[in-house]
């Protein structure tokens, strides 16, 4: 039986919120509507924090619950740890 380890609530996201704590190499079972999938984490990330679902370049947009949050400062890869030492949060009038 496979266990929802995060949050993504649109296919648009591009980062899904961790409802445990993961350790680097976990594999992090998400799922979205009725599709289901792994990212690997490729650190350890804290509990409540978010996980890169795919990559997003330096000045990307990060995207969570179909809602721009913020920016990538530096490149993010895919299953690391996204938050406030790499991203930038947006006001809705910068967006």
């Amino acid at each position: 039986m496979n266990i929802q380890q995060a949050i993504m609530m649109d296919e648009k996201d591009n980062v899904a919120t961790l409802l445990t704590a993961i350790e680097k190499g976990h594999q992090v079972q998400i799922k979205v509507g009725e599709r289901s999938f792994t990212v690997q984490a490729k650190e350890t990330i804290p509990y409540g924090h978010k996980i890169a679902l795919k990559d997003i370049e330096k000045g990307g947009k990060v995207i969570k619950y179909s809602e721009v949050i913020g920016q990538a400062l530096d490149p993010i890869e895919e299953g690391t740890h996204v938050h406030v030492h790499n991203t930038e949060s947006l006001s809705a009038k910068n967006l």
